[in-house]
């Protein structure tokens, strides 16, 4: 909550961070003890996260420093990051140097196909993978290493230096383990094509896209969060229920790079085949003819700045419209401020219309110069940067409504998202009345089946509402110049002005639901006992269900005896209380895969024959790693809906002499934190006044912390005792 309220206070915009799929996710990761430096590329963000790394330096001195360093620390080995183009650049000399110098230290060089960090062009000069190995073996290099995430694609005869070793991304961590005690300077090169050039060959048609998707059984899930660890991937994306916030995935943004299948966690299945269930019909539906809005006038400099996230398709708005004006023969001048935007952080584009070009003198738009703001994105719209532009009275907006989690909560499961500073921040600049929020993702799925036909739906949407000196010819004949999906966009823009004339018609053929955190999740107790009563009786029976009932209801008349008009202590008695009771055994993952609610939600979103594969690690059959004694996660076939069915009719056997997984460390821990928290409730009952009433409702929902599954669980439940240690103490 902190990170969100400063993150407000200051208007900090979004932070560049790498790609869902990038292979410096992976490659930027040192083993625990271990240091990393920086260099200049992509690579330069691990020094904004929590991968050990420290300094930078300009490029063709990747490492270079640690020549100097080594001598004055204790300190016997660090990694070293370093791209394939700066490796070509000027890099070679770096690792020259540190070898003619005798340093211990390991050159991770990432091989990634592009330049990934300015947008994807090819690497100057020729290069592959066997001639990096051979050229720095020429340098002295002894060890060689090469980790991908195909190693078995060299074909027979490639010309590998010899003793160069191969191995699969997934034994990464195990390599630079062994690698980190090799005397003098070594090499591990990491194999793996750039996600955002991927994304890109793939909708070009020419690189192979996987008929295979990620998804998430929402009931399953238990919002941990290990998934966006182990992935860390932006695709993941937050949903607010009743009983706390899940995981879903974002298929419109996914790379198919399947990492967060490793999170600890059995709610993830894998799609096989079929398609994204697509609009039905939804451009044959009619709709009244749209009334022309008055175009404004641009004999002074129009300025329209777009905000919003790289890789969505902001600088093709500002392209668009620049070839709009051109096409009415107005002047027109575009800035595109990208920097590292590609990379999940935050792309702005100035433009400037004029009827006459001579009138258009600068292209940056100045300080409250902005006429319109189109934000893609609230987090990008609301930051310092944009509000700069906008001026009360003067400035108008159209702003996405969805929101979309920065990068952090990848990290932070619990990340509060601020919309109402980004609010309240854009209202104060532009006000009230100059503003307008659309729920442009949403419609853009519901109506065209992609949330990329967002941020053309808001350009349609701001059209309508005469903020663009440009006619609908000029932008629909721009759009089938960019010669890319030019019906889908035409189909966006249009929408776009639909919404804007009849809101509430758009929503009604979209058949939208409200937005996760909307008003309806937030009921009284009563009803979410009622409700949670009904689930406790499927999850076991009448007497279990009744064991809930009956301590909310002491908690309930208690609370209300003591503390008068206030229900926080019922609330988190009885989320914390449901959360322990209903603990996902073997028995209820079953249940959750096999109830029919699973089989609906894949409806929802799939269309075509499709089969399944469910990624899990059985207690009783699955292996450890041999370093962290930590379950292993594997692959089972479509045939595991039949043990699903099977395994739940037989909950009754939960708890009892003969629940054959009730044996194990974490059933038994399970069942002690219901005996626990009872304990717990019951002493804070005892002491409840109004005085310590704040701090006794933290206290009962502490066990809402304690999520996930096998080690992540336990790792939570550890945290969650040591806080409620330290309050009990308090209280």
């Amino acid at each position: 909550k902190e990170k969100s309220l400063e993150a407000t206070a200051t208007g900090r915009a979004r932070i560049p961070y790498f790609c869902s799929g990038c292979p410096h996710n992976v490659s930027t990761n040192v083993p625990e003890g271990s240091r990393a430096l920086a260099g200049i590329g992509c690579h330069y963000m691990a020094l904004w996260m929590d991968r050990s790394t420290a300094t930078f330096t300009h490029m063709g001195a990747e490492g270079a420093s640690w020549i100097g360093q080594a001598p004055f620390t204790d300190t016997e080995h660090v990694f070293v990051n370093i791209g394939d183009g700066t490796y070509y650049h000027s890099g070679i000399l770096a690792i020259r140097a540190a070898v003619a110098a005798g340093v211990n230290i390991t050159y991770k060089i990432l091989y990634n196909d592009a330049v990934a960090m300015t947008g994807g062009q090819p690497m100057d000069g020729p290069l592959d993978v066997p001639m990096i190995t051979q050229q720095v073996r020429a340098e002295g290099v002894e060890r060689v290493a090469v980790v991908s995430d195909e190693p078995h694609k060299y074909p027979i005869g490639s010309d590998f230096a010899h003793g160069v070793t191969f191995h699969h991304r997934d034994d990464f961590d195990e390599v630079q383990r062994g690698i980190r005690s090799v005397k003098g300077v070594s090499v591990l090169i990491f194999d793996q094509t750039c996600a955002a050039e991927k994304r890109r060959r793939r909708k070009r048609g020419t690189l192979h896209d996987p008929q295979v998707r990620a998804f998430i059984n929402e009931a399953v899930c238990e919002g941990c969060g290990d998934c966006g660890i182990v992935s860390n991937c932006v695709a993941i994306a937050p949903v607010e229920t009743e009983i706390g916030r899940k995981r879903t995935i974002d298929q419109s943004a996914c790379n198919k790079d399947y990492t967060c299948i490793k999170g600890f966690c059995p709610a993830f299945v894998s799609v096989h085949g079929g398609e994204l269930k697509k609009p039905v019909a939804i451009g044959q539906v009619p709709f009244e003819a749209l009334p022309d809005p008055i175009i404004p006038q641009a004999a002074e400099p129009y300025a329209i700045v777009v905000a919003g996230i790289g890789g969505s398709g902001v600088v093709t708005i500002g392209a668009v419209l620049a070839m709009a004006a051109h096409l009415e023969n107005k002047g027109v001048s575009i800035l595109d401020v990208a920097g590292l935007a590609q990379k999940n952080g935050a792309v702005y584009s100035h433009i400037r219309i004029a009827d006459d070009p001579d009138n258009l003198h600068a292209v940056r738009i100045s300080a409250g110069g902005a006429k319109v703001l189109i934000g893609c994105d609230m987090v990008t719209a609301g930051g310092q940067e944009t509000l700069g532009k906008l001026r009360h009275g003067y400035s108008r907006a159209v702003v996405n409504a969805h929101r979309v989690m920065n990068a952090e909560f990848t990290r932070d499961a619990d990340l509060e998202f601020p919309e109402d500073g980004f609010r309240n921040a854009l209202a104060t600049a532009t006000g009230e009345d100059a503003l307008n929020f659309v729920n442009a993702t949403q419609l853009a799925l519901k109506l065209l089946g992609d949330s990329i036909a967002a941020n053309m739906l808001l350009v349609g949407f701001a059209y309508q509402k005469g903020l663009l000196p440009l006619s609908a010819e000029a932008i629909e004949r721009a759009l089938e110049l960019n010669g890319v999906a030019v019906d889908f966009n035409r189909q966006a823009f249009n929408w776009g002005r639909r919404a804007a004339h009849d809101g509430a018609a758009v929503e009604r053929i979209a058949g939208s639901e409200p937005a996760a955190g909307d008003e309806g999740l937030e009921e009284d107790t009563l009803g979410f006992v009622t409700r949670r009563i009904k689930d406790l009786t499927l999850y076991q029976n009448a007497a279990y269900a009744r064991r809930f009932a009956d301590l909310t209801d002491r908690v309930r008349a208690r609370e209300a005896d003591v503390v008068k008009g206030k229900s926080g202590l019922s609330d988190a008695v009885a989320k914390s209380y449901f959360k322990l009771l209903a603990y996902k055994d073997e028995y209820e993952v079953a249940r959750l895969y096999s109830d029919g609610a699973f089989t609906q939600q894949l409806s929802r979103h799939f269309d075509g024959p499709f089969t399944l594969s469910f990624h899990m690690a059985p207690p009783l059959i699955a292996g450890r790693d041999v370093r962290t004694g930590e379950l292993q996660k594997s692959q089972f076939g479509p045939w595991m809906m039949t043990a699903f069915r099977w395994l739940a009719k037989f909950k009754g056997l939960r708890g009892s002499p003969f629940d054959i997984f009730g044996f194990s460390t974490e059933r038994r821990m399970e069942r002690r934190l219901i005996v626990e928290y009872e304990a717990v409730v019951k002493e804070l009952l005892a002491g409840l006044s109004p005085d310590n009433h704040a701090l006794a409702r933290e206290i009962a929902a502490l066990p809402l912390r304690i999520r996930g599954f096998g080690h992540v669980k336990e790792a939570n439940r550890k945290l969650a005792k040591d806080c409620e240690q330290r309050l009990m103490a308090d209280f």
